[in-house]
């Protein structure tokens, strides 16, 4: 089994209140479209966060670490429509990502806000959804991650408030 080690630095802004909350809300929440926590260590001024390994690395790495290729499709000599091909820039890398499987990633990823917000035994906001906070898994299925920031509110809540400015 593989694993990924998340170490966080003492001075990288995430505290001990949002490495607890990481782990507290993380353990309680099962879903295929969430990151698997694994476990975690503590020793002194120590953090450690282990997770399944996800090899397709972050969304953001997909959508800003790739070149479009806009290419004419022709049929009977005339240009009917344009293709768009995302191609990695990393030339040991040759993972397309055609329009079927970013509909599969967006659908991924809408699934596994609603579990969070409607049917885990939580109500789970995140709060710091970004594409570098979605991970791809070895067939580029999505999964969230990053939940230091995340909020739980009661399951008679239907608004939520805050007094601080999160995410990034």
């Amino acid at each position: 089994m593989e694993i990924a080690v998340k170490r966080l630095a003492s001075h990288s802004g995430q505290g001990f209140t949002e490495f607890q909350n990481e782990v507290e809300l993380l353990a309680k929440l099962q879903h295929n479209n969430l990151v698997k926590l694994m476990g975690c260590c503590i020793q002194g001024e120590e953090r450690l966060l282990v997770y399944e390994y996800l090899p397709n690395k972050s969304l953001d790495f997909f959508i800003f670490g790739m070149h479009i290729v806009v290419l004419p499709y022709f049929r009977f000599g005339f240009v009917h429509t344009i293709k768009c091909t995302l191609y990695c820039t990393d030339e040991s890398i040759t993972t397309f990502v055609d329009w079927n499987k970013r509909c599969l990633i967006i659908e991924g990823i809408a699934q596994g806000l609603l579990y969070l917000h409607k049917h885990s035994r939580l109500r789970i906001i995140h709060r710091d959804l970004k594409a570098s906070n979605i991970l791809l898994d070895q067939d580029m299925n999505p999964k969230i991650s990053d939940f230091g920031l995340a909020k739980n509110f009661s399951s008679n809540d239907t608004q939520g408030s805050t007094r601080r400015v999160v995410g990034t």
